[in-house]
């Protein structure tokens, strides 16, 4: 089933059938989120949970700004997902909230069977920063992780150390510099490196790692995590 899953996002079909699938939500929770469902097949089967986590310059109220990159870009480019997709935001000059983020995923859960030993999460920047401290405060939550050109609280290394980690940062970025993450890397380390993969990406600044967002490998990897 696993290798169903994976293979499955891969399908790119038109625009419009899987923008359909995205809806928004105010006032249910801290965090307005958009919310991203598979198809009913993968939906009734406990599909698993994952979160993007988006940069400072995509904060604001209304969730539109969430839609420029990362993954709800992709939806809307139409990717395939084979999971629910949460997307919270966070206001302007704000930033993430591990206790918030919860209580968003909770607040999906709670409405759909899902496979609670699949719970991703994924963050670029500012995200970055946000996944790592969720995973770090709650890591009996996290299947697996992304953080990208982000860092971390060096106090939580040792929870982070048990959750399998992609950290990733580029050798050129100059605005979250590659020493955030080498500094996290280097706490969790000294606990255990089983769990860790960490990327420099060479030649490449900070926007740049957007690409991976429309790139296969983040996802295929995250799909294979398993608690």
């Amino acid at each position: 089933m696993k290798g169903i899953f994976v293979l499955l996002f891969l399908f790119v079909g038109l625009k419009a059938s899987f923008a359909q699938k995205l809806s928004e939500h105010f006032n249910e929770t801290d965090y307005p989120y958009i919310l991203y469902l598979p198809n009913d097949r993968i939906l009734k089967s406990h599909p698993p949970v994952m979160v993007f986590l988006h940069g400072r310059s995509l904060s604001g109220t209304t969730l539109e700004s969430v839609k420029r990159y990362g993954v709800i870009h992709e939806i809307l480019n139409g990717r395939n997902f084979p999971a629910i997709i949460i997307a919270p935001q966070t206001p302007m000059g704000k930033t993430w909230y591990p206790s918030k983020i919860k209580e968003v995923i909770r607040h999906v859960q709670a409405q759909y069977v899902t496979d609670t030993n699949r719970v991703y999460v994924l963050g670029m920047s500012l995200g970055g920063y946000g996944t790592l401290d969720f995973v770090g405060t709650y890591p009996e939550m996290v299947a697996g992780a992304v953080a990208m050109c982000g860092g971390g609280n060096l106090k939580l290394a040792k929870n982070l150390s048990e959750v399998p980690l992609w950290i990733r940062h580029g050798d050129r970025d100059r605005i979250v510099p590659l020493s955030e993450s080498q500094k996290i890397v280097n706490a969790i380390r000294k606990y255990s490196s089983k769990n860790l993969k960490f990327t420099i990406d060479k030649g490449l600044n900070h926007g740049q790692l957007e690409r991976f967002f429309r790139g296969n490998e983040i996802y295929v990897w995250l799909f294979k995590q398993e608690k």
